[in-house]
């Protein structure tokens, strides 16, 4: 029985990609290379700031939030693509990120979990304000239960620090609990875990060829309501 779901956010809910647009008309010709890149190199410092402390129970000694982290891939990409980013640019592209384009279906899905009376929760690596103001400007407020940021351990996905939130806040057995996301190595790291998994696929990608397959998955959001 699947007893809470339990979104990722960036990829899974909210368009990492969706700052392309804005990119592209402030360095024509690179908005697409621009937002790929910027996104590789944010998830490549959470990995390497959780990699290099694993075992601190305080968290990463090397932490920074995924805000900070943001901001520096993106200092990152323009420099390897050798693009001015001038701060008056960097603050227009910051500001966009903060406000992702919520993928279509998500309001529907929510909503339909609210009466079937199924709780729902978000577990990301974004830092709470980040969260707070996706949350708002996708106008999924009141939609989601309660929003988890991996700031309370100080370790990102895929730790077994950060999934284990859920269960700090959550007393149930983890095999009650139906993660979702979009991002292949997530829901592997959540398989891992113990959780119920649902890839998002939205891509028509292979999964990863490491480790066991997810428990479910499906090209959108709505595949997940006959589950439950």
């Amino acid at each position: 029985m699947i007893r809470l779901v339990v979104f990722d956010a960036y990829g899974t809910l909210f368009d990492v990609y969706s700052v392309s647009a804005l990119a592209e008309t402030l360095f024509p010709g690179q908005g697409q290379a621009l937002s790929v890149l910027w996104r590789e190199k944010q998830i490549e410092y959470s990995r390497l700031i959780s990699l290099s402390d694993p075992l601190n129970p305080l968290g990463s000694r090397h932490y920074q939030s995924f805000w900070d982290l943001t901001r520096l891939g993106l200092q990152y990409a323009c420099q390897r693509l050798n693009l001015e980013l001038t701060p008056a640019k960097q603050k227009q592209l910051m500001d966009q990120y903060a406000h992702l384009e919520a993928f279509p279906e998500n309001g529907a899905v929510l909503e339909a979990l609210k009466a079937l009376g199924m709780t729902s929760a978000i577990l990301s690596n974004g830092s709470p304000d980040m969260l707070q103001a996706a949350v708002s400007s996708a106008g999924m407020t009141g939609l989601i239960d309660k929003v988890l940021s991996v700031d309370e351990v100080r370790q990102y996905k895929t730790s077994p620090q950060s999934y284990g939130l859920v269960a700090d806040h959550y007393k149930l057995d983890i095999r009650e609990v139906l993660f979702v996301s979009s991002n292949s190595w997530d829901a592997l790291g959540a398989t891992w875990f113990g959780f119920k998994s649902f890839w998002v696929n939205r891509q028509g990608l292979p999964f990863e060829t490491l480790g066991p397959r997810p428990t479910y998955s499906g090209r959108s959001l709505r595949d997940i309501l006959p589950l439950l």
